[in-house]
């Protein structure tokens, strides 16, 4: 794949995690499978790296429950990332406004 068509991808990654994550806390496990659903054949060795950067940038935040004897490790939206993923809302719009739609 191209490096950039890969990066614009990564792009939507980090929007697809950031809307799920503003629903209901979400998981790597159900993650992979929501975007398997929309297209993106993602491994998990590409999904933590973007969880984890997330994180780091204070987007997410994570929180760890205890399941069956295993540690689940939620994320959740923080308001940076709220923030950050309405400003994406609006430029969705006025991208696809002009790529989709010119006459």
């Amino acid at each position: 794949m191209d490096i950039m068509i890969r990066g614009f991808f990564l792009g939507f990654i980090k929007i697809h995690i950031l809307y799920h994550a503003s629903k209901a806390p979400v998981y790597g496990v159900e993650l992979v499978k929501e975007l398997n659903r929309h297209g993106y054949q993602l491994s998990y060795g590409t999904l933590y790296p973007v969880l984890h950067n997330l994180l780091k940038e204070g987007y997410l935040e994570r929180n760890e429950v205890k399941i069956e004897g295993k540690i689940r490790k939620y994320y959740s939206i923080t308001s940076k990332g709220q923030k950050a993923l309405e400003d994406c809302k609006s430029m969705i719009h006025e991208l696809v406004d002009e790529v989709l739609n010119e006459t």
